[in-house]
């Protein structure tokens, strides 16, 4: 299997990225894949219900999480990575990983994309590392690390400050030769609540960059905390968020819950052809 970004464009519908966290500690799912035969049962239900994208992590990134060593990042991601390859030949598997060599590794055993929550700024041979490799790379914004980056987000103009620091890594990913890139504004990853609602609302001004979108809202705290509830009873809300999400522009859709955002880009796109 391969993937081409610009199909992204191409196609009349956006995409859902289902989410497998191979941690033991994630603020949601943590504990709930850990073992490989539920890794691969939830992996193959998410693909039917619609997955185009298998997202593995095997690094916690919730605000405070215990920051773990590359050798127990390989010994989660590794063997899991392995068996989906082998049991799920047809299907697409992004890393979650802001470690080049686990990307290097990953992509060697036939892993499709990388998802970098840092966009290079913890690992500075990242981008080197994705010039040589050739594939698509996805470009998250984060302020800080998970383990400080809720600590106290400060911008001038939250908008403003993601957009350039995408212009200026995108301006440098194309100058060693990386085209393949998605735009990630990085909600819930050292950003305010309301700062995350700003990103939202103004989401299509991130278009004028010319690069795919993919949103990461599911069940997170910008939704919980504004409401007064806990990942667990936020499905409702992160319907909501992907509704609007897509109106603004959302290309992917990264997801815990893939038939629940499948239906959301139905709805999305019946609504768009009726606007034709």
């Amino acid at each position: 299997m391969s993937f081409n970004v610009q199909d992204i464009f191409k196609r009349n519908t956006p995409l859902v990225m289902g989410i497998l966290n191979l941690t033991p500690d994630s603020f949601y799912d943590g504990g709930r894949y850990d073992i490989l035969q539920k890794a691969l049962k939830k992996t193959g239900e998410m693909l039917d219900d619609g997955a185009a994208i298998i997202d593995v992590g095997a690094y916690s990134s919730r605000p405070n999480a215990r920051h773990i060593t590359q050798e127990e990042e390989e010994a989660r991601l590794f063997p899991v990575l392995e068996q989906l390859l082998h049991d799920y030949p047809k299907a697409l598997f992004s890393i979650d990983t802001f470690r080049s060599e686990i990307a290097v590794k990953s992509i060697a055993m036939g892993a499709h994309l990388i998802n970098d929550i840092s966009g290079g700024n913890m690992d500075k041979a990242m981008f080197n590392r994705i010039a040589e490799l050739q594939v698509p790379y996805i470009l998250m914004h984060m302020q800080g690390t998970p383990q400080n980056m809720q600590n106290n987000p400060t911008y001038g103009d939250v908008v403003q400050d993601v957009y350039k620091s995408f212009e200026k890594k995108v301006e440098k990913l194309e100058q060693l030769g990386v085209k393949d890139v998605i735009l990630d504004v990085g909600f819930g990853f050292g950003k305010t609540l309301e700062q995350n609602y700003q990103l939202l609302q103004n989401l299509s001004q991130f278009k004028k960059l010319e690069k795919p979108l993919l949103v990461g809202m599911s069940r997170k705290s910008m939704l919980y905390k504004l409401l007064d509830k806990t990942p667990e009873t936020s499905l409702h809300a992160t319907g909501v968020v992907h509704t609007v999400a897509l109106m603004h522009g959302a290309d992917i859709l990264r997801v815990h819950d893939v038939k629940e955002a499948m239906e959301t880009v139905k709805i999305y796109a019946m609504l768009k052809k009726a606007s034709l």
